[in-house]
């Protein structure tokens, strides 16, 4: 494959690859590297305490969710405004970020390649539209295809599987691992622990205090505990450590990039059937889909007769990092090749597709 000159647009919400929370970040990290190791010239635009085996190129010294005297949108203007004045100097732009970079598309002569990491609300969907016509959009999940939108892609999120220590013994706790918000179910977890006798660990950032105020803080004690954001390694530990992981969502979850770091660590999943859940978890072997706590319950009750190398097995051969900048590395050549090209829904198949199949 020709080497390409490629600008990878990160959020500048955290550092990349986030010490903690981080979706965004992580993504364009293992995206980043995993091209740079590969063999193209990478830049990648980030917060300055970044890492990268490629050029870094920043604005801001660290992230705005990091450092809270600084002002967002400030900081943001900045750093797309640096990313597009460097255009020129690339094949491609990977845009990792949002919606936002899509007003300076027309700008440049570079293609942009947007990954929609979900669409937080329909607000949004007009801006995507907009630059449809000239748009390369990728899908983080079928299940998050938007129908007004043309795709050039659906490329599922991939793990560093060297992040993530297999562990063969299942644990003896259950595990929430995520934001602290309604939307994700902190407090359905914490009722699927009670009602199964398990001890239940909370792990992630609080977004919505007041719901942990009322929802969750009356509920920690011995058998329920929250350990706040997790860096790498405590992240993994918990992982590996856990009996299942819950995800009890009430939303159309686009990915769930937590679902498939539990697997990685053979640690299978009970979860909402909802959004990408059904394209990530295999039903019976990687973990359980349920519809509500009644199932949830029953599911937990079942995990011991799951193989927890299969979970680890299927990470390995559909979520990869190396699977993910792979699809990411030919697209690029495609659009890179042709800059006139109109992206379709079939332009780049889904390298995961066939492995779907029960």
């Amino acid at each position: 494959m020709t080497s390409l000159r490629i600008g990878v647009i990160a959020s500048v919400a955290h550092r990349t690859p986030p010490r903690g929370y981080g979706p965004w970040e992580q993504v364009a990290s293992s995206l980043a590297e995993g091209l740079v190791r590969l063999g193209h010239d990478v830049t990648l635009f980030a917060t300055a305490d970044s890492q990268t085996a490629g050029t870094l190129r920043s604005c801001v010294s660290t992230g705005y969710e990091e450092d809270l005297e600084l002002d967002a949108k400030v900081v943001e203007a900045l750093h797309l405004g640096a990313a597009f004045e460097r255009a020129a100097e690339f094949d491609v732009l990977s845009n990792q970020f949002d919606f936002l970079p899509l007003t300076y598309s027309r700008l440049v002569d570079t293609p942009v390649v947007t990954t929609i990491h979900g669409f937080s609300s329909e607000r949004i969907v007009p801006v995507y539209a907009a630059y449809d016509d000239i748009a390369h959009y990728v899908a983080i999940s079928d299940a998050d295809r938007h129908p007004a939108l043309t795709y050039a892609a659906t490329i599922h999120h991939g793990v560093e599987l060297d992040r993530f220590t297999f562990t063969e013994r299942s644990g003896e706790y259950l595990l929430f691992l995520g934001r602290i918000h309604p939307h994700k179910g902190t407090h359905r977890a914490i009722e699927v622990a009670r009602r199964t006798g398990l001890p239940l660990v909370i792990a992630g950032v609080v977004q919505d205090q007041a719901y942990f105020d009322e929802l969750v803080r009356p509920h920690l004690g011995p058998r329920v505990s929250y350990v706040g954001p997790v860096e790498p390694p405590e992240r993994d530990a918990l992982l590996g450590g856990a009996h299942a992981l819950l995800h009890l969502i009430s939303f159309a979850e686009p990915f769930g990039l937590a679902v498939v770091e539990a697997l990685a660590t053979g640690t299978p999943a009970v979860a909402f059937g909802l959004g990408a859940l059904p394209e990530i978890i295999r039903h019976g072997r990687t973990g359980f889909l349920v519809a509500d706590l009644d199932g949830a319950v029953a599911a937990v009750d079942q995990i011991g007769q799951l193989d927890r190398r299969a979970c680890r097995a299927d990470v390995e051969l559909r979520f990869s990092a190396e699977r993910m900048v792979a699809a990411y590395a030919e697209l690029f050549a495609l659009v890179a090749s042709s800059r006139s090209i109109r992206p379709s829904r079939s332009t780049v198949a889904n390298r995961t597709d066939a492995s779907l199949a029960p």
